[in-house]
C-alpha cells in the first residue's frame, strides 16, 4: 500500500497543485499567520515559549489530520500525500527563471527568482547570481520538497508527512533572524533541521549517482559551509555535479572553482534533478 500511493502521489503531481481553497499547505500557512498575529511576548523567553506552543499545536494538529485517515485505501492516501509534495511546482519555477534568462530579461529573471524560490534581495544580482540562486534552490527544496515528505510518508505515514509539511512551512515563515523572529522562530527552525537531516543527505547521495559520480570532491570539501546543517548537502552535491560555481555574497562561496552558471545550466540542473527524484524514490519504495 505504501508503494502505491507514494507512485500515486507523484503520478497525480504531474497535474500541478490543487485549488487553493482545499490546498492542506495553504491551510498550515493561514494557521501559522494567524498564530503569529497573537503572539504578545515582549522577552526572548516568552516569544520562545510563544513559537514552541505555536508549532507544537501545528504539527499536532497535521499528525492528527494524518492520522484520521491512516487507515484510508491506498488511493485515498496517495491523493491526500500529493498535496505534501511539490515536484511540478518547483521544477517549473526553475525554468520559468531559465526561460527569462535565455531571453535576455534580466529583470523578470529577478522578479520570478523572487516570487518563487528565493527570500534574498535579488534587484542587484548578475545573470550568473540569478541562474546559481536558482539552482540552489532547486537542490535545497528537491530535498525540503519533495524527497523529505517521500521519506516522512515511508518512515510514518501520512501523520508523519504531515507533521513534516507544517515543520518546514514553519520554518520558511518563522525561522528568520530579525528582532520579531529571532526566539519565537526558534524552535520551528530547529525542528526543520532536525527533520531534514537525514533526506537532505539522502538528496545529495542520489544527486551524486545521477550524476555518475561527479561532485563529490565539491560535496566533500563544502557541504558544512552553509549556515544551515541541511543545505549545504545538496547545494553543494549539485554544484560539484554541475561544474559551477554556487555562492550567495558574503555568505558561502561552493565549488568556488568551478564556472559561472549559465541559463544551460538551468537545464541541466532540472534534468539531474529529475533523475535525483527517481532514484530517491526506487530507494525508498525497496521493501515499502
Amino acid at each position: 500500500m505504501t508503494r502505491a500511493a507514494m507512485l500515486l502521489a507523484l503520478a497525480l503531481d504531474t497535474l500541478g497543485e490543487p485549488p487553493t481553497a482545499v490546498h492542506p499547505v495553504v491551510g498550515m500557512g493561514t494557521y501559522l499567520h494567524r498564530a503569529r498575529r497573537g503572539w504578545r511576548g515582549r522577552t526572548p523567553a516568552h516569544q520562545l515559549a510563544e513559537g514552541a506552543a505555536g508549532w507544537a499545536l501545528g504539527a499536532a494538529l497535521a499528525a492528527g489530520a494524518g492520522v484520521a485517515v491512516s487507515r484510508a485505501p491506498w488511493y485515498v492516501q496517495g491523493a491526500l500525500l500529493k498535496p505534501l509534495l511539490a515536484r511540478k511546482a518547483l521544477f517549473d519555477a526553475v525554468q520559468e527563471v531559465g526561460r527569462a534568462l535565455d531571453r535576455g530579461d534580466l529583470p523578470e529573471a529577478r522578479r520570478l527568482l523572487s516570487w518563487h524560490l528565493v527570500s534574498r534581495d535579488t534587484r542587484n544580482l548578475s545573470a550568473a547570481e540569478v541562474a546559481g540562486a536558482a539552482i540552489e534552490s532547486l537542490a535545497e527544496n528537491l530535498s525540503d520538497s519533495v524527497i523529505a515528505p517521500l521519506l516522512a510518508y515511508r518512515v510514518g505515514g501520512l501523520p508523519l508527512a504531515a507533521a513534516y509539511r507544517l515543520t518546514n512551512t514553519a520554518d520558511a515563515l518563522w525561522g528568520y533572524r530579525t528582532p520579531d523572529l529571532e526566539y519565537a522562530g526558534k524552535t520551528a527552525a530547529r525542528m526543520d533541521d532536525l527533520l531534514n537531516l537525514a533526506p537532505a543527505r539522502l538528496t545529495a547521495l542520489c544527486a551524486l549517482l545521477a550524476a555518475g559520480g561527479r561532485g563529490w570532491h565539491a560535496w566533500a570539501r563544502d557541504r558544512r559551509a552553509t549556515p544551515s546543517p541541511n543545505a549545504g548537502h545538496p547545494m553543494s552535491a549539485f554544484a560539484g555535479a554541475l561544474g559551477v560555481r554556487l555562492d550567495k555574497r558574503g555568505v558561502y562561496a561552493l565549488n568556488a572553482t568551478g564556472r559561472a552558471p549559465t541559463p544551460a545550466d538551468l537545464k541541466a540542473a532540472v534534468a539531474l534533478a529529475r533523475r535525483t527524484v527517481t532514484l530517491a524514490t526506487a530507494l525508498l519504495l525497496v521493501k515499502a
